[in-house]
């Protein structure tokens, strides 16, 4: 048994400050884990310091000769700030994730032989059965402490529900009684604590504080359009002293954000989740974390890729730069900021494109009957499985859509598909969907993002709404926020220059459009094309004047989509981008990707564009067979070989020197890359893609 003072000089050496004392509540918490070894649900604020209850429990534990504690933890961010904040008491930790599969056997035998103190899994580690059985379950009984961190994800009520977190109940049922449980989150309203307490079983005791967090200053900004919350934003950052967070729905937005602020002499980075693929660098986004940390950055401009899990204890500002899905998503992330300083603001911008957002989630929360229904069937047909490719190749879905149909199979009781190596199965377990209880979540998720609408319109304390939407008890009046004080703690007089400059700045962010440089695998039987794509075949960088469905010009490039001409004003500004971008060699002509459903649209605009560039314009590139539309195609095999045998080039046509490829609007990139390839081997020079807007596959890009 340790008692409180023994426990208290623990804490003092975590923290290195001899001052440092208990949190309400923490001491309580430890005591029930390492000296009686029950089970607990811990529903505290952000930033109380749940995390030092558990590492502090283990090192109680394991100086009492316990075994490893094993603490699922939902990101790769999260386990690295963990493991700092382990080594701070000598604690030897360790994770598996999909990153080190190679030390894998190694972490295992140390932790039979007691060489770890903590290892940590992601829940999406337990969904594997090779990793369950051949890992997991050799080393259960060196197990004696499990932690589940962000345990409302475990609640089919949870904002943040994942399949993977299904897998827990398996493992907690299978605990010997003797073991300790900690279940940890901030934002479990009373349904979801009901819900996590039954599925962790009887006699686990909860433990909950108060959740207002009274160092934050909250604050609504309604600016509906993006121009005038660029400028706000320009504007306000400079005015807050510290550095923070400015969070935005889609990855695409952080990056434009990013570039906006950058381009105002602000110090901004783009934090999302394919940033290290993209980046090239196995480190990127911790380096960025890294630099915030440190406030060698003002601004990180982040989706929710940078969220559970980061502490910075100095954070000074959280804005939202469009409304989050629920209120509880809004207070976990409004909750990185002042946990360590006296004052930091906390600001909901809310704008036009948040409902579209919003239900594009809401709707994509869980996969539609019949995507489960195709994936089961395409398994029944096959001999010996299929791997994801070939799923894709059988099945006209995205990518992520297959995945989200997959992981909901594979954790049911009785999953009906099973995963042996790269190839999924069918299993002889029949499959009858839930549809009343996906009706009843996707009401309950519409509920949350109305609560969210409620609170950007709140004429009470905006703290006060938070908590009372998190059933606190003592949910009270904060006196810091706007409608406390009676004024916005962040003032800021927008001016109307900025708007414009703001508005000029998106309609000149034009977007790359980078080349395709392999053939999709079986895509292109036709024309015979398979591996990398011939270098003297491949097209250039590109260039897309917009965003389809954003600011700047995409509404003119719809509105000439719907009257069957686009107006000169876009023409204008093509010439303009081309002057910026500066294609070299410059093109000496230029032509377009035809289409038999809009046979002039296109190519009036080309010949437009031509003309302005004082360039000829040449239709070299024929549609000869009919597809069906691009659009409709939804991942990048069905993408691909849709328009395998789709163009023709007239070889006579085709001028030897640099060419302009001009196309409405580029999805896949596809189209653009058959007909450059074309092109390019009819023997034209070097081919630059041109189009008006840049349709993403997803809004969530």
């Amino acid at each position: 048994m340790v008692n409180r003072n023994e426990a208290l000089r623990l804490l003092r050496r975590a923290t290195g400050d001899l001052s440092s004392d208990f949190m309400a509540g923490q001491w309580e918490a430890i005591d029930v884990i390492a000296n009686q070894r029950r089970r607990v649900l811990l529903v505290q604020r952000t930033g109380w310091g749940k995390s030092m209850v558990y590492f502090l429990a283990t090192r109680i534990l394991r100086d009492d000769g316990a075994g490893t504690t094993l603490i699922i933890s939902p990101l790769l961010a999260l386990m690295r700030n963990q493991i700092a904040t382990a080594r701070s008491l000598n604690l030897a930790a360790e994770t598996i994730n999909s990153t080190n599969v190679e030390d894998w056997p190694d972490i295992m035998a140390r932790v039979r032989a007691g060489g770890v103190d903590i290892l940590l899994v992601s829940p999406e580690r337990l969904e594997n059965p090779t990793f369950f059985e051949d890992c997991l379950l050799p080393i259960a009984e060196n197990i004696e402490f499990l932690v589940v961190d962000e345990a409302h994800c475990i609640s089919d009520w949870g904002h943040d529900f994942r399949p993977s977190y299904q897998r827990i109940n398996r493992l907690i049922s299978n605990l010997p009684p003797n073991v300790a449980v900690l279940a940890t989150t901030a934002t479990a309203n009373e349904r979801v604590v009901q819900d996590v307490l039954a599925q962790l079983g009887e006699h686990t005791e909860l433990q909950r504080g108060p959740l207002a967090r009274e160092s934050i200053a909250l604050q609504v900004v309604p600016l509906p359009d993006r121009a005038s919350r660029l400028a706000w934003l320009a504007a306000a950052l400079p005015t807050i002293d510290g550095s923070g967070i400015v969070y935005t729905s889609t990855v695409r937005d952080a990056k434009s954000v990013t570039a906006w602020l950058c381009d105002q002499g602000i110090d901004a980075a783009a934090y999302y989740g394919g940033l290290t693929q993209e980046a090239g660098e196995e480190n990127a986004r911790e380096e960025l974390e890294r630099r915030l940390l440190g406030n060698e950055i003002k601004v990180l401009v982040s989706t929710n890729a940078l969220g559970m899990g980061f502490d910075k204890s100095d954070l000074a500002f959280v804005i939202h730069f469009q409304a989050p899905q629920s209120i509880v998503h809004y207070y976990q992330q409004v909750g990185r900021a002042g946990r360590g300083i006296d004052r930091a603001v906390g600001v909901l911008m809310t704008g036009t494109e948040d409902d579209e957002i919003n239900s594009f989630f809401i709707e994509g929360a869980f996969p539609p009957v019949r995507d489960v229904a195709s994936v089961l069937q395409a398994l029944d047909d096959a001999d010996d499985g299929l791997t994801i490719n070939e799923l894709l190749q059988n099945l006209n879905l995205r990518n992520g859509q297959l995945q989200k149909v997959l992981k909901l199979l594979a954790v049911s009781d009785n999953p009906p598909v099973a995963k042996v190596e790269s190839r999924w199965y069918r299993t002889p377990q029949r499959y009858v969907p839930d549809r009343a209880r996906i009706q009843r979540l996707a009401e309950q998720r519409q509920i949350e993002w109305r609560r969210v609408q409620e609170y950007a319109e709140a004429e009470t304390c905006l703290m006060e709404f938070l908590s009372n939407e998190l059933d606190d008890p003592d949910a009270a009046e904060c006196g810091l926020c706007e409608v406390c004080l009676g004024e916005a703690p962040v003032d800021v007089h927008l001016r109307r220059s900025a708007i414009v400059a703001a508005a000029r700045f998106i309609k000149r962010s034009e977007v790359p459009i980078d080349p395709r440089r392999a053939w999709i695998a079986r895509a292109f039987d036709t024309y015979g094309w398979r591996g990398n794509i011939r270098h003297e075949h491949r097209s250039e960088q590109g260039r897309a004047l917009s965003v389809w469905r954003d600011a700047g010009w995409s509404p003119l490039v719809e509105q000439g989509k719907d009257e069957g001409r686009f107006s000169d004003e876009l023409v204008d500004a093509c010439v303009e981008m081309i002057a910026r971008w500066g294609p070299n060699p410059a093109p000496t002509w230029v032509t377009c990707v035809p289409s038999l459903r809009s046979q002039g649209l296109v190519p009036d605009f080309a010949a437009r564009l031509a003309h302005a560039l004082g360039i000829p314009f040449v239709a070299a590139v024929s549609k000869v067979n009919e597809t069906q539309r691009q659009r409709n195609m939804l991942n990048s095999y069905q993408q691909a070989h849709n328009l395998d045998g789709a163009f023709g080039v007239e070889r006579t046509a085709v001028d030897g020197g640099p060419v302009l490829l001009v196309d409405d609007v580029v999805d896949s990139r596809w189209s653009l890359t058959v007909a450059g390839a074309l092109l390019r081997a009819a023997g034209s020079g070097p081919v630059f893609p041109l189009a008006l807007a840049y349709a993403s596959a997803s809004i969530a890009e």
